[in-house]
């Protein structure tokens, strides 16, 4: 099958109209995305978006030969006028099956928010799930059952087209279900202003395993591409309030079963801290599952799901009161010798692991220069942690102001 994104934006397009925020004000150019909208084999338009004719012709393409038009989600505002010669678009009841003149199948895939998604097979038997803006398939979360016997996970779609940047976690179900495989090619679609163009949204996308495409791109579905290259290991820097936290968890927002650990632990009668664990506990997948632990080598050392590990500052903590390291006479005595063999068997755990795994740290380097010999004592110690474990990451990231810069790539 053939794919011409017409569109690649959400149903207000990108700049909106009158919107003064930074991303609309660069959205210029090729960096500027109508509404979403497929052309399929020039037969099958998966939604109508107002100037649609023209989109096609941009990209070389005439709606002419369109038997079917399709929509996915319902549309606000004054109805799109349907361009002479296009058949009247509609929407495919949930789980019904279409037959469309041109050779495609389209079956109708429930979703858990207003719309509808299609799965579009092609004469060539290319596989193609193509789902609305603010959507996921409603139910997928394991290996979902056929109704000619069989699971998802047994055939991957060639292609996804989904609002990979909106609902990161509609992609997890996927991939859970087995929806999503290692070749199938992710194009984040329904894309708004949230997120900048250019590299930003570059790096986003490809920390979801997708990839984003300008207006009027044609692409080809089954067609090897090759996914972006994910790191094994992430690490995260940042001051406090900088954003570090959300900017690791979406590095793996994507992916389901994410192992979040914690090295905080509970704190007994401190509300602040119990709210501030709630606050992180909220915005994770529910998908994802918390281990409170500062014994960070069994798994790393372990296989299984991607590891979220924040963070190293109170790791180091943890590991400085098991080895005395705030008194000045023990330290001088093994104290150090004591952490800095603690630091080295992580370091070590870090570069032989084999799962997935985002570490998140703070940059204390910056700041205040501690009053106390063993406030200076931390800061050094943390300054020489995150220098060890950034040289065994593959990419490292600093975080200032909610604004995530490439260290290392």
């Amino acid at each position: 099958m053939e794919l011409t994104l017409l569109g690649t934006g959400t149903p207000e397009g990108l700049p909106r109209p009158g919107c003064p925020c930074a991303a609309c004000a660069v959205s210029v150019g090729t960096r500027a995305r109508a509404a979403t909208a497929v052309l399929v084999d020039g037969a099958l338009l998966l939604d109508l978006t107002p100037g649609a004719v023209l989109a096609g012709a941009r990209a070389g393409h005439s709606l002419a030969g369109v038997r079917q038009v399709l929509l996915t989600h319902p549309h606000d505002g004054p109805a799109v006028e349907l361009p002479p010669g296009l058949p009247a678009a509609g929407r495919v009841p949930d789980g019904r099956e279409l037959a469309v003149i041109s050779g495609h199948r389209v079956r109708a895939v429930p979703m858990d928010a207003p719309g509808t998604g299609y799965e579009v097979t092609g004469p060539d038997g290319a596989r193609l799930l193509y789902l609305p803006p603010g959507g996921a398939p409603a139910g997928w979360g394991s290996p979902r059952t056929e109704p000619g016997g069989g699971t998802t996970g047994q055939r991957p779609y060639d292609m996804v087209l989904a609002d990979v940047l909106g609902r990161p976690e509609a992609l997890a179900r996927l991939r859970a279900s087995g929806a999503v495989g290692a070749a199938t090619d992710v194009i984040a679609v329904h894309l708004d202003h949230d997120t900048p163009p250019g590299p930003e949204l570059e790096r986003r996308c490809a920390a979801a395993g997708a990839r984003a495409v300008p207006d009027g791109t044609t692409v080809l579905v089954g067609e090897y591409h090759a996914a972006p290259d994910l790191p094994r290991r992430t690490l995260v820097l940042g001051g406090a309030r900088s954003g570090k936290s959300l900017e690791a968890e979406r590095r793996l927002e994507a992916f389901p079963e994410v192992v979040y650990v914690a090295t905080g632990g509970s704190r007994d009668g401190d509300a602040e801290w119990a709210q501030r664990v709630g606050l992180h506990r909220e915005r994770r997948p529910a998908s994802w599952r918390t281990e409170e632990t500062c014994d960070l080598v069994p798994l790393l050392a372990g296989t299984g799901a991607p590891l979220l590990i924040d963070c190293l500052a109170l790791w180091l903590t943890d590991a400085m009161d098991r080895a005395g390291a705030w008194d000045d006479e023990v330290w001088a005595k093994g104290g150090q010798h004591e952490l800095r063999d603690r630091v080295a068997e992580l370091v070590a755990a870090v570069r032989a692991t084999r799962r997935r795994v985002v570490l998140v740290s703070n940059e204390v380097g910056s700041g205040v220069v501690p009053a106390t010999a063993s406030g200076r004592r931390f800061r050094d110690e943390l300054g020489r942690l995150n220098a060890a474990v950034a040289g065994e990451c593959e990419h490292v990231l600093l975080a200032v102001a909610g604004l995530a810069t490439v260290l290392r790539q």
